[in-house]
């Protein structure tokens, strides 16, 4: 059975590397939704927070949900914000996607994104206050967007190995 199967939790959860070792197991495409938004709009998400502002980021980032909705088979990593939004579970759902919420706890989210300038929600004086502001308002979401939750606070291949059995996904026979 082919699906498509994205990646959700807040950033540096891991979404990325998970979602690439999942790609590998299981022989599925994998895209990155903010790559794929930086691709077509020719500038980093950060340019665009900038430059653009967040409601044109958004936009992109839907049109980026609806075309991962339409794949036959795709491991999607998608941004942090965006399985927040309701109009884009939905549109997933609707498609037959499972999403899977990679939970890592806050403390080692932010050791993580130590020194990380690249997350335009983040990039404040007061970082740690806005990062666990986020964490705390985005993971219910997560939680109510999500058909099951990982911890994904251990090494991407025993993550993805996890995903692969829990949706049935095909696996190598030597593995």
């Amino acid at each position: 059975m082919k699906q498509v199967v994205v990646l959700c939790g807040f950033m540096g959860c891991g979404k990325t590397t998970v979602g690439r070792a999942l790609s590998r197991l299981t022989g599925y495409a994998y895209r990155d939704l903010d790559e794929w938004i930086e691709q077509k709009a020719g500038k980093t998400v950060a340019d665009m927070f900038e430059q653009d502002g967040e409601a044109h980021f958004r936009a992109l980032e839907r049109e980026a949900v609806r075309a991962c909705a339409e794949e036959p088979a795709l491991i999607a990593a998608a941004g942090g914000g965006a399985l927040t939004f309701g109009e884009n579970v939905q549109v997933l759902r609707k498609a037959g996607s499972r999403i899977v919420l990679l939970d890592v706890p806050l403390g080692e989210i932010a050791r993580r994104l130590q020194g990380d300038k690249t997350r335009p929600l983040l990039n404040r004086l007061d970082k740690e206050t806005a990062m666990k502001e986020l964490y705390e308002a985005r993971l219910p979401l997560y939680r109510e967007a999500a058909d099951f939750t990982v911890d994904a606070n251990r090494p991407a291949e025993q993550v993805a190995r996890e995903i692969a059995v829990e949706l049935g996904l095909p696996l190598p026979s030597s593995q």
